[in-house]
């Protein structure tokens, strides 16, 4: 098969993958955050509520959760599923697994912020909400944002994670044809194709990174 036609059938999967990258990142970033709050509540049953999540979310496969996610309604509750749940189940476990991978490093960076921050926002008059979202969030987002590039560089990889329950996403594709046409060329262009969204991400996020350094 040539090059061309092997491009051109890999293009579904590659939207597929696409879309998953976004929106597991459009959900799980604000989630994480939400999830950091839990685990730093004064509210001992939030705070360990936030804890086994994290700790069940890190210390299991993702693979794991996307079956348990996708099959879990079915046999725990008899209900029917229809075809389009396989796309939701894919974006529902990817978000809770990387939400828990963010918490933890909006955790690190919201305590690496000196107490004296408080005390002086609380002096200047600022509610705790305004305090957290007018000076301390800016501060965390430039510490955690190299942590969060490498698990958004992760998440690039991990979206061939979801043929586990047949979401033709890119490497799903590539690997029907390679064996169709045993050929290994579709799985060269599908890692091509990873790489080459990896380097983007890292130059968009490295751009970030350069506009958040204001004081160099």
């Amino acid at each position: 098969m040539i090059l061309s036609t092997v491009i051109e059938q890999l293009l579904g999967g590659m939207v597929t993958s696409i879309e998953i990258f976004l929106l597991t990142l459009l959900f799980s970033l604000p989630l994480g955050l939400l999830v950091a709050g839990g685990r730093m509540s004064g509210f001992a049953p939030i705070r360990w509520l936030a804890k086994v999540y994290i700790s069940i979310m890190r210390g299991t496969p993702l693979m794991l959760q996307l079956i348990v996610v996708f099959f879990g309604p079915y046999y725990l509750f008899g209900m029917s599923l229809s075809s389009d749940y396989r796309f939701i189940a894919v974006i529902i476990a990817f978000t809770i697994n990387y939400a828990a991978y963010f918490a933890e490093i909006y955790r690190g960076g919201i305590e690496s912020i000196n107490s004296g921050q408080y005390e002086a926002a609380q002096v200047l008059g600022y509610s705790k909400i305004e305090t957290f979202f007018i000076i301390i969030l800016p501060q965390v987002i430039k510490v955690v944002l190299p942590s969060i590039t490498n698990e958004v560089i992760t998440l690039v990889k991990d979206t061939s994670l979801s043929f586990v329950i047949a979401i033709p996403e890119m490497f799903t594709v590539a690997k029907q044809i390679a064996a169709a046409d045993a050929s290994i060329a579709a799985l060269l262009v599908a890692g091509i194709f990873y790489y080459v969204f990896n380097v983007l991400v890292a130059f968009v996020m490295a751009r970030i990174e350069n506009r958040l350094d204001y004081y160099e």
